[in-house]
């Protein structure tokens, strides 16, 4: 809670009261991490099918079974992270074994090897994700969950440097994508080496009694409040239609955006998501979390729908903007309201519950998406998506979250 010292802080410092120094720490490891990562993220459907011969059937593999599995690990990390009450080793671990796969998608050869390189990045995203979560929210007080997770996406998004480096190392090397690849090493080493020895490890609060509880995802859901265990129901509804972006990528280049300029489309995507996660993270503390991520979902069925109708490049410019909307509006707020409801003993596991869910989507919504659109074409894909927004919607609008102003509380 802030203190009245706190309260009386100059105005320029009032978007950064109550971000502790994890909070700030672990913001910049995500900058490096996702600069290294996005130097290469969007332009995988490219090299997958213009470089390696793959299909949208094989991107939607490669997505659906990489990100899945990584959830499952979510769910695992979480939990244990919990009973050993211990986040920093999750978190460093994850970050290493990722950065060491990442880059040698540069000497694959096959969609298979890419499918292997990407599912062990995965493996080391699936390991860091929910301890980090919990730490961030261990870190922070209760009315600033909201800012705090918020500003944490806004660093994640401000990666968009990787993009942008990409885009230059496309022009000087001739659209030599291999070398883009190898290259996101060292951002990568920058961000472990910053994490290993900046960030503290915090006091997990709550009986012990969760060192005897088997690390069981049955176990983990049956001790989560009903509220938290109904959101988590609605959010795999929304996730069956929220397939893999590298589609919206494939059908930018259907519309006309050209090799070189997909960076810079994935640039303008990251912007919005930057300048929006923020002040969405804020305005989820300060007037409930319901509205704000209903509002989020609302601005993706749109865009799916629009992207089912759209036909040329200006279009994909746009809609990739109003896209980063969904991001600014759902990421920060979604996790600020697993802090909410998780009881504090189970922060790890809570976020793992709330990772596992979206992940078990992830993989039949690729599939689903990737098939349908290969069968049946892109307008009926991208319209499914946008239903299933909907239909999430609504059985969202319909759950009772109650806010309290006092406490920061949805």
């Amino acid at each position: 809670m802030q203190s009245k010292g706190q309260e009386a802080e100059p105005p320029r410092n009032r978007w950064l009261s109550g971000l502790r120094g994890n909070v700030l720490i672990l913001g910049v490891v995500s900058f490096l991490n996702d600069a290294a990562s996005e130097m290469i993220y969007p332009l995988l459907p490219i090299f997958l099918t213009a470089v390696l011969g793959a299909g949208p059937a094989a991107l939607g593999v490669i997505e659906g079974i990489a990100e899945s599995s990584a959830s499952f690990l979510k769910m695992a990390s979480g939990f244990l992270s919990d009973r050993v009450q211990r986040r920093k080793r999750w978190v460093v671990g994850g970050y290493v074994l990722s950065n060491a796969a990442r880059p040698l998608i540069g000497l694959a050869s096959t969609w298979t090897s890419v499918l292997v390189l990407r599912f062990v990045d995965r493996v080391g995203k699936g390991v860091r994700t929910s301890p980090r979560d919990a730490l961030i929210a261990e870190s922070t007080s209760p009315e600033f969950y909201g800012k705090a997770f918020g500003f944490h996406r806004a660093a994640d998004h401000a990666g968009v440097v990787g993009p942008l480096l990409a885009t230059l190392l496309l022009v000087f090397l001739h659209e030599d994508l291999r070398t883009v690849f190898i290259l996101s090493v060292i951002p990568g080493i920058l961000a472990v080496a910053l994490l290993a020895r900046g960030i503290k490890e915090t006091r997990i609060a709550g009986p012990s009694s969760v060192h005897q509880e088997p690390l069981m995802i049955h176990q983990a859901w049956r001790d989560m409040p009903k509220t938290l265990r109904r959101f988590v129901v609605i959010l795999f509804l929304f996730t069956l239609g929220n397939s893999s972006d590298a589609f919206l990528l494939l059908k930018a280049q259907q519309l006309g955006v050209s090799v070189t300029l997909i960076p810079v489309l994935w640039v303008v995507l990251h912007l919005v998501k930057m300048g929006s996660s923020l002040p969405a993270g804020i305005a989820s503390d300060l007037w409930g979390r319901k509205g704000v991520i209903l509002t989020g979902w609302a601005v993706y069925a749109f865009v799916y729908g629009a992207f089912s109708m759209a036909e040329s490049p200006w279009q994909a410019w746009v809609l990739f903007a109003v896209y980063g909307l969904y991001f600014g509006l759902t990421e920060g707020a979604e996790k600020a309201l697993i802090a909410d409801l998780a009881p504090p003993r189970l922060q790890g596991s809570a976020f793992g519950l709330y990772h596992l869910t979206m992940g078990i989507g992830a993989l039949p919504a690729s599939l689903m998406f990737g098939w349908i659109w290969q069968e049946y074409g892109d307008v009926v894909a991208f319209g499914m998506g946008a239903t299933l927004a909907l239909a999430a919607s609504l059985l969202l609008w319909r759950l009772p979250l109650k806010f309290q102003e006092s406490s920061g509380k949805i």
